[in-house]
């Protein structure tokens, strides 16, 4: 019986006490933990199960964001479903799950499922197939696969795409994890299929269950596995990969059998300040809210737990209601579907295709409706907690789901201890987060009335930032009841992210009221009354108002075509190209493998995986916040400004001393000097703390120390700061104004500019525009620092990309010398140069504590503490005037190029620097005047970041090249090719263009991606189609490989050679995932003619390779391996006479015993300095990059111009990295930085809020990086060969890789921006220059169009009005 339906409801009983109702309640909790049993006895009420695997040393599982947004703490979590009755292996964020939840299920993590000597075939799969880079997201990803694989043994390639909607990564470009896991797909592990070398399996011939496609008589062929005509399902004939580990389902860990028995009790647990309780009845939770009705009620927590961590909210007491087997519950009525409160989401996915199954798929819509929304709402981590109660409790004005409720006339039944309410959903939303809830009752259930068999119509519509996992912008449910005569008998329109809460848009509903609805008049009445019911202002909370209100109307308009289309009235002519949305086809793509065959040796050239892929997939390989607790350790949390610009009156520590476990808080005083305070490269302008001032929000002033990270965060959250607030400068334009701008300015002045100016046939000019881009790593900024009893000494193990720079400011701030201090990194969980300088700050504050308390410190950011202290990626502003002749050939560029560097410089002038030299992008301009300075704002302190200020540069060269070709009316690729650099010229920096490749690869990317064939059948879709729109784009790009400032150009190695014949390898770079490691160790094997297996690199440490420089540039496989490569001949030379004595078969073991023996040193110390470079700014002179690393790229892309929603149809990359020493660790840098640029230039956007000068986009939940169905659905990669590399005097003649490919992502951009020409052409917007901001999100794409429902939701800033947002 559906709940709710109770009758008669629980009489009152006279409680007036929540301890005495709970006094005969459990206090211990009962799981299974990686098949083993494990009781907890007086758990702590906050700790989440993420905090308790940590602490008892399962820390395969990692710490990403703490909000359930980028999967890395994914566990699976076995249990007994009450709704289907059947056990279900759940993918669940630890971070989120409360540790009660799992009282009664199995909870299986990453080290349950193998190791490293006995993968799980998932671990072992991911790894080989290079699937894990850096290594931090990867333990969830693969939890994320064997919950697929637990729930389903042969999942459709559609399911195993969409289980990892709930994970990011960061470095691989997903196309490799998806591969891998792929590989266990239905389609790709049938032995008969095509994939597998057969003739095809049942499903790829056209049968399905066994039955022939179109066979009239359900005859079966015979030969199809996938039969369940009535039968027993045959045994899928399971096709294994080569070398890999067979997949075996029924070796998996059991459910355990004392669990399917076991007797769920009601628990209560807690201390003064914080109880729990996990009622397991309906009677027993309405006990509880009967005589405490502010109780918090929590289900999956996904909402709860975000409150408390990033809010500060305290609920006392907390209800956990997910174990009230009565709540779980659904009954199919005549006229309605009645679901329990807390059925989960992915129960409710199934109900729903059940539901349309039970009613027929008319009366079923409101079904289908639901079943849309939830697809594209999160990922499976919360839908499996997430439940439709929790969407209607919390009142989010942009729930997916809740506007569905209110078109299809839900009620809501709301129970308590004496009665039953039953809410329309019309009547329930109050205000903002406010709801019709008595504040005794819980939503005991949901009555969702079925639909209408004839003349009723429902849809819902959602737009967000990606289109999958992602919080929406506006989304609507439409639906409206027809008489025969086809006038409206009713409607509601309901949207959410147009207001408070879920709102009807009642002017639109009264308007259609008794009207003819398919009329032309019908639908323009509605759309002006759209325009009223949501007429938002300017400065609107949730900023983009013409956007928002273009999705209102285009939602109706799609709306109505769509039942236009599906009716077909006569004389009613749809719009049917509107109706379809953009849909995404399954990702795949192929890469050339035999791309290093000429040229690879016995173990240089070969594809091998990353050294640390295993131990990264079985939850092994070991990052700074694993190392384990250190006794007496404190946990460090920062004291941040809540100011963007301030005087600091005072500072109040004495609440944070108030709380438990708070030891004591550092801050200036605590320096040996006020000189020590200050820090920053190569300008000392930052201070570690505050001191009188605060110039941006999120700089430090302190830090509280405690014995728990929970303690310290409610320690730093207790210190009361007062603030005067001063004026602030947050953008380049308003920085440019106030003339603010930081001490460097550097130009380059090549040719006579003036005068090609004055000579040209044209002269155009125009801005450009780029935002800035967030590191995301997954592992935030961490750092352990350990002090020492004698003489000052400490040991700082750091998240870092630079060690010797974290070793000289850990000295500075402590006072004592550098060679007390040992800075060490065994690896990152990503860098991509966030970790290059802004990595010192943390470690400096933790040193200090370190140092004061004279115990260890350790200190993890939060990721909103990461993104508003550690800077991001430069946004940029170009002024920009460009001389070309009529046959295109360009005569001079001028510019005046800015980035906002933030309220310190940090390397922002080295970033301005490249970004000068990179803006020729490929193209040969003979008169250049160049002029580049970052600008001064109130702003986090921008930073490195992969490509350090050229893909800027060359977005700025891109963009003008875009806009010219638009004036001159001709085609844009012709244009690069006319103007492109030939073998030999210069660079407007003067340095000869040596192994040019860029036009031979040009002409083999167009004939291998069929460039001019598929740009005839863009401009055909385009003439076709009116809402729907295609672009395509070329791209090439050259990078400049060396640090720009002369003395980073060297490194150091440390090469041992044990007796045993093992090899100990240390050098000066960091591994952060890009298979640094990987590469030394194949080029010291290679060097010392040993199997790679011989040789170990432990760790990156300051005692053992001193003065390194940061691991950056895309130069250290440069360095680091011609360093390796000198140590390796100087131990070879050593070695010499014992292999001519012992014969070249002789082992290192007996060459090294043997050496041993007569005393030859055995270890050897390598150095290299990149030679040759050394440029002068001012004069123009010197040699500034030793080579250039160079590729070009193919994107074509869909766009819908009524919603501004896009995908990548497909891309092609090819690449020149010399002679790859290892082709599967560049390709994989080739993915990654792909998808990382594509993510800069259209979906990652970052925001200021305006009212408080605070950063909005930090953290997944608003700050959005490309995820699993971001990427180009199909990609195709290959590496340049057949030539020769004849002035390469690299290691091994191969180039850097980890920057370049970055800048290629921006074909994505300009594809779009090819797309939109092609949408304003057709309505009359033909001189009109498009000047697209970058990125190109969903909102820009929308705004840019120039159709009619976009025109009439332009709004407009009234006086003095400014937006809600600032990008700066």
């Amino acid at each position: 019986m559906a709940p709710g339906l109770v009758e008669p409801v629980v009489a009152r009983e006279h409680t007036t006490n929540l301890q005495v109702l709970t006094e005969a309640w459990h206090d211990l909790i009962t799981f299974y933990l990686n098949g083993t049993k494990v009781l907890l006895e007086n758990v702590d009420p906050e700790l989440t199960l993420l905090e308790y695997l940590r602490g008892i040393g399962l820390t395969g599982t990692k710490l990403g964001c703490a909000e359930g947004g980028c999967g890395a703490c994914t566990v699976v979590i076995s249990q007994h479903n009450p709704t289907t009755n059947k056990v279900y292996h759940a993918s669940v964020n630890a971070c989120l799950a409360p540790v009660v939840s799992v009282d009664g299920k199995h909870v299986i993590t990453v080290e349950g499922i193998g190791n490293v000597k006995k993968p799980h075939p998932a671990q072992e799969r991911i790894a080989m197939g290079s699937g894990s880079q850096c290594g931090f997201c990867t333990p969830g990803i693969v939890m994320s696969l064997y919950a697929l694989l637990r729930n389903s043994s042969d999942p459709t390639e559609l399911e195993v795409e969409e289980a990892f909607d709930g994970n990011l990564c960061r470095c691989t470009g997903y196309r490799p994890i998806l591969d891998a896991a792929q590989s266990f797909s239905i389609e790709k592990t049938c032995g008969k299929s095509t994939a597998n070398g057969g003739k095809g399996c049942c499903m790829e011939n056209g049968v399905s269950n066994g039955i022939e496609k179109g066979s009239s008589n359900g005859t079966t062929n015979g030969d199809g596995c996938h039969m369940s005509n009535g039968h027993e399902e045959q045994p899928i004939k399971r096709f294994t990969p080569p070398g890999f580990i067979e997949y075996k389902p029924d070796t998996e860990l059991i459910f355990p059998p004392a669990l399917a028995r076991h007797d769920f009790k009601p628990l209560a647990f807690g201390s003064k300040r914080k109880k729990w309780f996990r009622p397991v009845t309906l009677k027993q939770l309405l006990e509880i809210k009967d005589v405490y009705p502010s109780a918090k009620i929590i289900g999956g927590s996904t909402e709860t737990q975000i409150e408390t961590k990033f809010k500060g909210l305290q609920y006392s007491p907390s209800v956990f209601v997910g174990d009230i087997a009565e709540l779980r519950q659904f009954s199919f009525q005549d006229d309605h579907l009645e679901i329990g409160g807390n059925v989960v989401l992915t129960d409710l996915e199934h109900i729903c295709d059940e539901a349309v199954e039970h009613y027929g798929p008319a009366k079923g819509q409101p079904f289908t409706a639901i079943r849309k929304q939830i697809r594209y709402f999160a990922g499976p981590q919360i839908r499996n907690v997430g439940t439709p109660a929790g969407n209607l409790a919390t009142a989010s004005p942009i729930s997916d789901l809740n506007p569905v409720f209110m078109a299809t006339n839900a009620t809501v039944v709301a129970q308590s201890l004496d009665k039953t309410t039953e809410i329309p959903l019309s009547e329930f939303f109050k205000g903002y987060r406010t709801t019709a809830l008595p504040s005794n009752a819980i939503i005991a259930s949901l009555k969702i009335p079925i639909a209408m068999p004839q003349n009723e119509y429902l849809r819902a519509y959602k737009q967000s930032k990606r289109k999958d996992d992602d919080i929406a912008i506006v989304n609507a449910a439409l639906r409206i009841s027809l008489n025969d005569d086809l006038t409206v008998k009713n409607s509601t329109l309901a949207y959410g992210g147009l207001g408070i809460c879920t709102l009807a848009a009642k002017g639109a509903m009264a308007y259609l009221q008794g009207r003819l609805f398919f009329e032309a008049e019908t639908l323009e009445g509605v759309l002006s009354a759209l325009e009223k019911d949501f007429d938002l202002r300017f400065g609107v909370p949730g900023g983009m108002p013409t956007y928002r209100k273009s999705l209102a109307l285009g939602f109706f308009y799609r709306f109505y075509h769509e039942i236009c289309d599906q009716i077909k009235i006569d004389g009613v002519k749809a719009d049917a190209d509107v109706v379809a949305e953009i849909e995404r086809g399954i990702s795949f793509g192929k890469k050339d493998h035999d791309a290093a065959v000429a040229y690879k040796q016995k173990v240089v050239g070969q594809t091998l995986p990353h050294v640390a892929a295993l131990k990264q997939t079985t939850g092994e390989a070991q990052y700074t916040d694993d190392i384990p607790i250190h006794k007496n350790e404190l946990y460090g949390v920062l004291v941040l400004s809540a100011k963007a610009h301030a005087h600091i009156l005072n500072v109040d520590t004495s609440p944070a001393f108030e709380i438990p476990g708070v030891i004591d808080y550092v801050d200036h005083r605590d320096l040996p000097d006020p000189k020590a305070n200050w820090w920053g490269a190569p300008q000392c302008d930052e201070l570690f703390f505050a001191v009188d001032e605060v110039f941006t929000h999120g700089q430090p002033i302190g830090m509280i120390l405690a014995v728990s990270a929970k303690q310290a965060e409610a320690g730093a959250r207790a210190v009361k700061v007062q603030y005067e607030d001063l004026p602030a400068v947050f953008t380049i334009e308003e920085a440019i104004a106030a003339e603010s701008y930081h001490p460097h300015f550097r130009f380059i002045n090549t040719g006579n500019a003036e005068k090609a100016f004055a000579e040209a046939d044209h002269v155009f000019s125009g801005v450009v525009r780029m935002g800035g881009q967030e590191h995301f790593y997954l592992e935030t900024q961490a750092c352990v620092v350990i002090p020492k009893p004698e003489d000052g000494e400490m040991e700082v193990w750091a998240s870092t990309q630079n060690p010797t720079e974290t070793q000289a400011y850990a000295a500075q701030v402590i006072g004592v010398a550098a060679n007390k201090i040992v800075a060490k990194v065994k690896r990152l969980g990503g860098g991509f140069g966030g970790k290059e300088t802004r990595s010192i700050q943390l470690s400096s504050i933790c040193a200090v504590a370190a140092k004061k308390t004279q115990r260890p410190v350790r200190c993890m950011l939060n990721r909103d503490e990461d993104m508003i202290t550690s800077g991001q990626r430069h946004p940029f502003l170009a002024l920009w005037k460009l001389a070309v002749n009529r046959d295109g050939k360009i005569q001079a560029l001028d510019a005046d190029v800015f980035c906002n560097a933030g309220w310190t410089q940090d390397l922002s002038g080295a970033v301005a620097e490249r970004a000068l030299t990179h803006i020729d992008g490929v193209y040969n301009i003979p008169n250049v005047h160049v002029r580049g300075r970052p600008v001064k704002t109130n702003t986090v302190s921008n930073t490195a970041f992969r490509g350090f200020g050229g893909p800027q540069g060359m977005f700025i060269g891109e963009s003008i090249m875009e806009e010219v070709a638009d004036h001159l009316k001709m085609p844009v690729l012709e244009l690069r090719e006319i103007n492109m650099y030939k073998p030999g010229e210069k660079t407007h920096f003067l340095q000869e263009l040596k192994d040019w490749h860029i036009p031979l690869m040009v002409e083999q990317i167009k004939q291998e991606s069929k460039f001019e064939e598929r740009k005839k059948a863009v401009e055909a879709f385009n003439q076709q189609s009116k809402w729907k729109k295609r672009g395509i784009s070329l791209i090439p790009t050259k990078f400049g490989i060396s640090f720009t400032a002369l003395w980073f150009n060297q490194a150091g190695a440390l090469v041992h050679i044990y007796h045993d014949g093992s090899i100990l390898v240390a050098h000066g770079g960091t591994e952060m995932g890009q298979g640094l490691h990987t590469k030394m160790t194949m080029i010291a094997a290679e060097a010392l003619k040993v199997p790679m297996d011989s040789v170990y690199i432990s760790e990156t440490s300051t005692n053992t390779v001193p003065n390194t420089s940061s691991t950056a540039a895309s130069a250290s496989s440069d360095l680091n391996g011609y360093a390796i490569q000198n140590a390796c001949e100087i131990l070879n030379t050593r070695l010499a006479p014992y292999r001519e004595k012992l014969g070249p078969e002789a082992s290192m073991k007996q060459l090294a015993h043997a050496a041993y023996f007569d005393r030859v040193n055995l270890s050897a110390n390598g150095f290299y300095k990149t030679p040759d470079i050394g440029y002068i700014w001012g004069e123009n002179k010197g040699q500034m990059f030793f080579y250039f690393t160079q590729g070009v790229a193919v994107a074509e892309v869909e766009i819908d111009t009524l919603t501004g929603d896009w995908t990548c149809l497909r891309a092609d990359l090819k690449m020149d990295v010399g002679r790859s020493i290892n082709p599967a660790i560049d390709y994989g840098q080739i993915e990654g930085a792909f998808i990382q640029g594509q993510g800069l230039f259209t979906t990652e956007e970052s925001l200021w809020q305006r009212n408080t000068g605070q950063m909005f986009t930090r953290g997944p939940g608003n700050y959005k990086i490309p995820g699993f169905r971001d990427i180009p659905q199909e990609m195709n990669i290959s590496l340049l060969k057949d030539v020769e590399w004849e002035n390469l005097r690299t290691i091994q003649r191969s180039r850097g890789v980890g920057e370049p490919p970055l800048f290629m992502g921006s074909a994505v951009f300009f594809a779009i921006r090819d797309a939109l020409k092609a949408a304003r052409q057709q309505y009359g917007v033909v001189d009109e220059v498009l000047s697209l901001i970058s990125p190109a999100t969903p909102e820009r794409i929308r705004v840019s169009c120039a159709d009619p429902i976009l025109k009439r939701s332009i709004v407009l800033p009234g006086e003095g009005e400014k937006s809600w947002f600032i990008s700066i």
